[in-house]
């Protein structure tokens, strides 16, 4: 994969832009944007995606395949971390010598002229920022945002707003969430991830004091997550609100009560108020939280913030429910962290009610499965009944010798409640053999395992009764 280089300079006027990967959620959102700005769009995308459509719909020039030829007279190009150096396209535009953007960049670019509210954190910033989206709208507000995933009730990742408002999911995995000039910084929790990029822990918990420091108006930051504190205690002279379960906490949620809906209560400024969601799991209580926190930071009255926040649908691939066959229910979910597993797996045991879970992994990064594959086995073991998994998504990686997901399931502790299929089809059909009705099928990962979920579909409706997988 390249490095960004987060040091080019921005262009005031980017002319005609092509994207490098259009079809992607975050892409295709800032994509969106631009074309709304008046911006000429072109792209490119290894495969046809409803991003990919949606955008032709909207006036942009697409192609499917990446050549040199695709980039067109662009003035701009527009890249992720993902990007191979190979890629004729990205070439092509080093040989013709104009602005390579990381995609944070055109981000910046599009946000620039907003007072910015920037979302980080190693999990729940998708929900976090469509909650806090949602609240706005319900609030009066027309805010512009960009997230990580389509915000259900709106059908949309990405809009450009009308007010002076735009909020983001900032990726701290690239160290990209340091370009942000915001007025407000919500960090839901700091744990250990993407040591790839930064080395140690220690540089992880750097990066936020800086994302935070940035913040002119209003840092929001978790009171109960270890790094998060560790990362409070380092801050200047900021006016920050903590958030979560810890007594001592400016945003205090408790009473948690959890099933097909979510109730709690939140303690701010000596009053108690009352909150719900429709979304299910305690995560999410603890998501609402943090938004709850932003906007009264911002100045909107309790009470009508957590009714606003009440309205908020779920976000695509965050336990999204895609049909239920043989009532069998199949849900997806980004979750790529043991943290983001044992979340997703413990909201769905809220509402399972007599089924059984069961569990489609997808390891993602050889870096991460080769790290934390001890991990990922104990939190599925625990919080799934049975655990099917893929093999792993290498995504920007190049493969590693002998990690592969085996090296997650041969740390179960009881090899009876896992098996390893590197085969999509072969795992389907193992599933449609073992599921009864009432039972939850859960894809877990945050790469393409997604696209699984017509195979376990079609599985369960051909009454398959696969032999069981080696």
């Amino acid at each position: 994969m390249i490095k960004p280089d987060l040091s080019q300079e921005i262009p005031a006027e980017l002319g005609a832009v092509h994207f490098v990967g259009i079809g992607g959620s975050g892409m295709s959102g800032i994509a969106r944007l631009m074309i709304d700005a008046g911006i000429p769009v072109s792209g490119s995308d290894a495969k046809e995606s409803k991003g990919t459509k949606a955008l032709r719909e909207r006036g942009a020039r697409v192609s499917i395949g990446h050549a040199a030829e695709n980039l067109g007279d662009a003035d701009t190009l527009v890249v992720t971390s993902a990007l191979w150096p190979d890629n004729p396209e990205y070439l092509l535009a080093k040989e013709r010598g104009i602005p390579i953007l990381h995609r944070s960049q055109a981000l910046a670019w599009v946000a620039g002229r907003h007072r910015l509210i920037a979302v980080a954190g190693a999990h729940g910033k998708t929900t976090s920022t469509g909650m806090i989206v949602t609240g706005l709208i319900e609030l009066g507000q027309k805010p512009g945002f960009v997230n990580g995933g389509v915000i259900s009730a709106l059908g949309t990742s990405s809009a450009s707003g009308e007010g002076e408002i735009f909020v983001l999911e900032a990726d701290e995995s690239d160290g990209s969430f340091l370009l942000y000039d915001k007025v407000v910084a919500l960090i839901t929790n700091v744990d250990p991830d993407h040591l790839d990029h930064y080395g140690s822990v220690q540089a992880v918990e750097d990066a936020f004091v800086t994302f935070a420091d940035e913040a002119s108006e209003l840092v929001v930051i978790s009171a109960d997550d270890a790094g998060a504190i560790r990362v409070s205690e380092r801050l200047g002279a900021h006016r920050v609100l903590s958030f979560g379960e810890d007594v001592d906490a400016d945003v205090r949620l408790h009473s948690v009560e959890t099933g097909d809906n979510v109730t709690f209560q939140v303690r701010y400024l000596g009053n108690d108020y009352a909150g719900s969601l429709l979304v299910p799991g305690r995560h999410n209580a603890l998501n609402a939280a943090g938004a709850f926190a932003v906007l009264v930071g911002m100045g909107f009255a309790p009470a009508e913030t957590l009714d606003a926040i009440a309205r908020f649908g779920g976000t695509g691939r965050r336990f999204e429910l895609h049909d239920t066959v043989r009532g069998v229910s199949v849900y997806d979910d980004y979750a790529h962290h043991p943290t983001e597993v044992e979340a997703a797996l413990t909201a769905a045991r809220t509402v399972v009610g007599e089924g059984r879970i069961i569990a489609v992994h997808q390891p993602h990064l050889y870096s991460r499965t080769q790290l934390m594959a001890g991990e990922f086995a104990e939190t599925l073991e625990r919080t799934a009944d049975f655990t099917i998994v893929l093999d792993v998504c290498g995504a920007r990686e190049d493969p590693v010798p002998g990690v592969t997901g085996a090296l997650v399931s041969e740390r179960f502790a009881d090899p009876e409640t896992v098996r390893y299929i590197d085969d999509w089809q072969t795992a389907a059909d193992f599933m449609a053999s073992i599921a009864r009705p009432g039972d939850f099928v859960v894809t877990l990962g945050c790469g393409d395992v997604n696209l699984i979920v017509p195979q376990l579909l079609d599985a369960l409706a051909r009454e398959t009764q696969a032999p069981p997988a080696a």
